[in-house]
């Protein structure tokens, strides 16, 4: 059974996006990527039909149509292939905040990566709110998430380390605002999923990051 759209939203890179990446990949990084790809939607489809806690990394792999061996080449467990979506979304902001143009701030250009990666989702299927939700519901799911996010911080403060070196020596500045700026992201998805039918995501985004940038513009 194919994983409907709104899995695939926890990706939330564009189709047009990915198609993109994979153009510029070889055959080989092509058939890696579908496999891993693979093993994520199997194991998003799974934990939504049976609960996390009931998913093993043998069903996935099952699910993939590889061995248990494979599996372990593309995901440590089975909380990163179900957090792989996360990967894919950090990776296609951090893509968006490299290629700001150079004159703007740090926070110009972080805040502007949002409006435009949030323009790219477009409409949030139920599907990816039920995944977000099933994140908030696992210990384990939020362990590795913060994890994930800890990683993209830091690589998040390097893009703003390159608009802001001469100013910020020691990157205190730059790890505060790629720290600020997740947070913000992080808190409105979490109001969002508490209210979604009174707001939109994008406009809390936008609310969040315009409370926090205050000592950033």
């Amino acid at each position: 059974m194919a994983v409907p759209h709104g899995y695939r939203g926890l990706m939330v890179a564009s189709g047009a996006e990915l198609g993109l990446r994979e153009r510029k990949m070889g055959l080989r990084e092509r058939k890696k990527a579908a496999t891993r790809q693979a093993l994520h939607e199997s194991a998003l489809r799974l934990a939504m039909e049976h609960g996390p806690d009931r998913v093993t990394v043998e069903a996935i792999a099952d699910a993939a149509g590889v061995s248990r061996r494979t599996f372990s080449n593309y995901f440590a467990n089975k909380d990163e292939a179900l957090l792989h979506g996360e990967h894919q979304r950090m990776r296609a902001l951090l893509d968006i905040v490299r290629s700001r143009p150079a004159h703007e701030t740090p926070w110009q250009a972080l805040t502007a990566a949002a409006e435009e990666f949030y323009l790219h989702v477009g409409d949030l299927d139920p599907e990816w709110v039920a995944g977000n939700r099933m994140v908030r519901s696992q210990p384990s799911l939020i362990a590795t998430q913060l994890r994930t996010f800890a990683t993209w911080e830091r690589e998040l403060a390097a893009a703003v380390t390159a608009r802001s070196a001469d100013d910020d020596p020691l990157r205190v500045r730059a790890r505060l605002t790629a720290a600020t700026f997740l947070m913000a992201m992080r808190v409105s998805l979490d109001l969002w999923l508490d209210r979604p039918a009174d707001v939109t995501l994008a406009e809390l985004v936008r609310a969040a990051l315009a409370e926090a940038g205050r000592g950033f513009a």
